[in-house]
């Protein structure tokens, strides 16, 4: 895993432009510091920074074929390197090295463009060819690396992260203002576009030419969906196998490394199912890394230590508390480069960073509960579905129009939930699949947002992007159609943050569950091996059981619980308020003060902590880089220096057989 960065022209570039790339290659230093590269050519630059993994000797980038006439700069891992070589030796290229990088180089000149379709793996990369003077831009299936681009006066710029692009000082730092609804609704953007005007992401499973100045992007591949009028021809059983198979498949080909491997394993289901593979495919026992907090209802270690125990592997854990906590913010608002969209990004720092104390490489288990139903909001939304289309036919719309508002007003938790459920919200997928889920849902926003950015705040403007993909996969299931929209969306933002909050820390992430013919098998499913009522993950399930531990399998998902609410609650609100209502923060006119007091008021008896939490980060993103503070420490009572979090400490987790 490395960092990318380069600037291609119309023409001749500035001079300037060599020391432009070198800016924008080394504030992205902790992406790769191993070591650190840069190829000049006439009309393209390209800037490397190296997280040394494979041919750790004569890996060095950017990377050139026999001639010198194609150069690649590369982010990321192509696990079926070593059979594509035999491929390409048999039709007369050589290799001057053992990298998979070079396998990129010659696949282009035996294939062309098309050499994409033969990688299997995670990557980014930039291909200058100097005959045709075009450059080929990347991105995995998945987008599991990331890659943004922008255009400048007569050139374009790419790199691993935005503020690579920042750095040239081409590219002014501006917010988009129109994208903060979606933002905080969503957690993140759909389509190409980012919180920074003019910036944009390369889409996953999308290829993007520079040629002559004239930019052109089209998609090489999809996630299938799943032919509906066809009926399972197969046995469960004999999809399970056949899930069991390309999983360990998938797992066994991520072992590959000169570097010492390990796993992030929290004790879900997903962590444990891939942390069990691992152990029996190495001869050595597995190093697992896994985080918890002080408060015990957010702590899951015991789970991850029985784990750890059945597989005979080497634990290592580290313990949070919130002023550790909230000491790292502001450092990782930065290096996600926009707002910090889920708390858990947090833990997985520190996490990472215990990690590489270790190991080089981790395997995750990221993917699989987009892929399989796995998030408890499955059946829930179903449910809303499905009882929203009785009552719909069991009740007058004027009926349910003027009980909804009853619905709304009901005291406590019964309130919260029966205002997100069928009986309040009308049966419409913005509402049931996305709205109902979201950070801060409409209705919210427009109270806590002035006039000029609430306007944005419409169904159209907002769900429109994510509906485009629910609706794209038509005529079939319903279940199918929110699992697509998911894995274009929602698993692009979390896949970021595991890039991000890893590299942060100098360690390279694996995720067995995003290989491409597992998900392209997975897709292809029908919705009852993946989801039955509350069931979820069935298939999966099926697959591991007498893998892991049989308690493991029962067990409640929790997915990094943070105990925001309580801090906020417990005196860290009074720093969040600081930020929100501050002069700078009141200047922006993004946010209606009086609403954001009500919001962080303690009397209220409900601290909103995912409303709360997306508000705070993104004024910290506009201090940080549109105001250009950078790093960093929070204001009022938080410690410029917090103690360090405390590794392998010994406390009392739940019990594994007393959680609710």
């Amino acid at each position: 895993m490395c960092g990318i960065a380069g600037i291609v022209g119309t023409g001749t570039l500035d001079p300037g432009d060599g020391e432009r790339v070198l800016r924008m290659r080394d504030v992205m230093t902790h992406r790769g510091p191993d070591d650190a590269g840069l190829r000049i050519e006439d009309g393209a630059i390209l800037g490397h920074r190296r997280l040394s993994i494979v041919d750790l000797a004569a890996g060095h980038q950017p990377l050139s074929n026999e001639d010198g006439t194609i150069w690649v700069t590369f982010n990321g891992e192509i696990y079926n390197h070593a059979d594509l070589r035999r491929e390409l030796e048999a039709a007369g290229h050589t290799y001057r090295t053992r990298s998979d990088t070079e396998t990129i180089v010659h696949a282009y000149e035996q294939w062309g463009d098309e050499c994409v379709q033969r990688f299997r793996g995670m990557f980014a990369f930039a291909i200058w060819d100097r005959n045709r003077r075009r450059l080929l831009i990347a991105r995995d299936r998945l987008g599991i690396k990331p890659l943004y681009w922008a255009r400048a006066h007569n050139r374009i710029l790419f790199a691993s992260e935005i503020k690579g692009i920042l750095a040239s000082q081409l590219v002014a730092a501006e917010a988009d203002r129109r994208a903060i609804p979606e933002l905080l609704s969503l957690r993140s953007l759909a389509g190409d576009r980012t919180l920074f005007r003019g910036i944009h992401k390369l889409l996953p499973g999308h290829v993007m030419t520079v040629s002559d100045g004239n930019v052109t992007i089209r998609r090489y591949w999809d996630v299938p969906v799943r032919d509906h009028r066809q009926t399972a021809t197969r046995r469960f059983e004999e999809d399970v196998e056949r899930f069991r198979s390309l999983l360990e498949e998938s797992v066994r080909l991520r072992l590959m490394s000169d570097v010492p491997l390990g796993v992030f394993l929290s004790g879900g289901l997903d962590s444990s199912a891939i942390a069990a593979l691992m152990a029996r495919m190495i001869d050595r026992p597995l190093q697992t890394f896994s985080v918890a907090f002080d408060e015990r209802a957010c702590n899951e270690l015991e789970y991850s230590r029985v784990v750890s125990r059945a597989i005979g592997a080497e634990t290592h854990e580290v313990v949070l508390d919130d002023r550790a906590f909230f000491d790292a913010v502001p450092r990782l608002v930065w290096h996600e480069d926009e707002p910090i969209a889920h708390p858990s990004s947090v833990p997985l720092f520190f996490v990472s960073k215990l990690a590489r104390d270790h190991v080089k490489v981790v395997l995750t288990g990221e993917g699989s509960d987009e892929l399989l139903a796995g998030y408890g909001k499955y059946p829930r939304a179903m449910f809303n579905w499905r009882a929203g289309g009785l009552y719909e036919r069991l009740v007058p719309g004027g009926v349910r129009t003027r009980l909804a508002p009853a619905f709304r007003r009901l005291p406590g938790v019964l309130g919260r939930y029966a205002s997100r459920s069928f009986l309040a919200v009308d049966r419409r997928p913005d509402l049931i699949f996305f709205d109902t889920f979201a950070a801060i849902p409409l209705s919210k926003q427009r109270r806590l947002l002035t006039k000029s950015v609430a306007t944005d705040a419409n169904r159209e403007a907002v769900y429109g992007p994510s509906l485009q993909h629910f609706e794209a996969a038509h005529g079939v299931d319903v279940l199918d159609r929110a699992l697509y929209a998911d894995v274009k969306t929602y698993l692009v933002e979390l896949l970021m943050k595991q890039d991000q909050m890893s590299m942060a820390a100098s360690i390279e992430s694996r995720v067995p569950f995003l290989d491409h013919h597992l998900v392209e098998f997975a897709a292809r499913l029908p919705p009852d091996r993946k989801l039955v009522r509350f069931n979820t993950k069935r298939i999966l399930r099926a697959a591991i059981k007498g893998l892991v531990p049989a308690e493991i399998l029962q067990r409640p998902k929790m997915g990094f619980p943070v105990p925001l609410a309580k801090w906020l609650a417990a005196g860290w609100g009074d720093v969040v308020r600081d930020v929100l209502l501050d002069p700078r923060a009141r200047e922006r006119g993004i946010f209606e003060g009086r609403a954001i007091e009500r919001l962080l008021d303690p009397a209220s008896g409900h601290v909103d902590a995912a409303a709360v939490w997306s508000l705070f980060n993104l004024e910290l993103w506009y201090r940080t880089f549109i105001d250009g503070d950078g790093i960093q420490t929070l204001p009022g009572r938080a410690p410029a220096n917090a103690p360090p979090a405390v590794t392998n400490r010994q406390i009392e987790p739940v019990p594994v057989d007393s959680r609710p």
